[in-house]
């Protein structure tokens, strides 16, 4: 078997997929590339079981074939070339790939294609149509809060349940939790769904900059992707996600409108002097102001700032996790926030103080106790 196709393209497409490929996996093929030629197209696979890429390009090619290809020293290769045509030849009796460019070859021992693990397929599918811009809002406001204990497997996901007037997006660590909520995204069939983090992370890393269309169908225990060239299965998680509204407040006397980026930066300059084991900083509201300070007993570090606010409510103390309220203000891109309380001992809310047309965001954050402040 023989093909030529443009290196920079080919590498394109590889560069695309090749976050799937792990180092030593459970079946040793899955160190490789699937390339399969049909009809002068060529298909090429990546997978590590529980997530599956494909991406499809035009080859010059006179037969069909396959062959199971090294990832790491491909993409190495064509990475050092220049753009030019390369032809790649295949000995199906001995599985040896040779790449021939305009002044070199490169010869590496490929694999019997039939040894790569069967794609599944996903039947019986409820089907969403949304636009990578949607799907991309939705993946970034949310996944940063998604819990790493792979002793609750159903908050190592979002999970996202489609209704008839919208789609929501909830990810949690039992510290935080991200409510994402599009109307402009909904299903007559409704259902629900736990994505993996390792799934979403690549297509965030996948998905165009142009806003294209993203057609989604997903069974009890496949989902699938497809945009331009790109397709993705994963396999879903299959456990119960936790009760999550029952955990947001919703009698939040204290309110608090403040410039996002301003409490952004003086909470990255006060998370500096605070714990290094808990990182609290303290929010305390007194009428129109808001002063954020910190300490490290242990090195007699100390830190405070004071910036105006809207305040709505009673005077209020409170100590949160700075990282967790840095990354979560990091991740809103709205001009102004608006923060509610209801008691120390109570999560607290922040949400953009105006909300677009077609998206809801909430996000919940829990308090770490004052009378731990050390």
């Amino acid at each position: 078997m023989k093909f030529i196709v443009s290196s920079s393209a080919l590498l394109k497409q590889l560069s695309a997929i090749n976050g799937v490929v792990t180092t030593n996996p459970v079946v040793p093929i899955l160190e490789n590339f699937l390339f399969e030629i049909k009809d002068s197209v060529l298909t090429i696979t990546a997978s590590d079981l529980q997530t599956s890429m494909m991406t499809q390009l035009h080859v010059e090619a006179k037969e069909d074939g396959n062959i199971a290809v090294p990832a790491r020293i491909l993409i190495e290769t064509l990475k050092n070339l220049p753009e030019q045509p390369v032809t790649f030849s295949i000995d199906h009796d001995t599985y040896a790939v040779e790449i021939s460019s305009d002044n070199g070859r490169y010869r590496l021992a490929g694999e019997n294609a039939t040894d790569f693990p069967k794609i599944p397929t996903v039947s019986n599918a409820t089907t969403v149509d949304m636009s990578t811009e949607v799907l991309s809002a939705a993946i970034s406001n949310t996944i940063f809060a998604a819990s790493s204990d792979e002793l609750r497997p159903a908050m190592t996901g979002v999970y996202i349940n489609l209704s008839e007037t919208n789609t929501t997006f909830v990810a949690t660590d039992g510290h935080r939790l991200i409510r994402y909520r599009r109307v402009d995204v909904a299903s007559p069939n409704g259902a629900s769904l736990i994505i993996p983090r390792k799934a979403l992370n690549l297509l965030k890393s996948t998905l165009p900059s142009d806003n294209v269309p993203v057609t989604v169908e997903f069974n009890q225990s496949n989902a699938y992707f497809k945009f331009n060239s790109i397709k993705m299965i994963c396999r879903l998680i299959d456990e119960r996600y936790p009760d999550y509204e029952n955990v947001i407040p919703v009698d939040n006397p204290n309110r608090m409108n403040i410039d996002r980026l301003e409490l952004l930066g003086s909470l990255r300059r006060i998370a500096i002097y605070a714990n290094k084991t808990t990182h609290q900083v303290r929010l305390k509201l007194t009428g129109s102001e808001l002063m954020i300070s910190a300490e490290d007993l242990d090195f007699s570090n100390e830190a405070n700032e004071r910036l105006s606010c809207e305040h709505d409510g009673e005077d209020i103390e409170i100590g949160f996790n700075a990282k967790f309220l840095v990354e979560m203000l990091n991740n809103l891109g709205c001009r102004e926030v608006s923060m509610r309380f209801s008691a120390p001992n109570r999560a607290g809310l922040i949400l953009p103080a105006e909300q677009n047309a077609n998206e809801d965001i909430l996000m919940l954050v829990m308090p770490v106790m004052l009378n731990n402040y050390v």
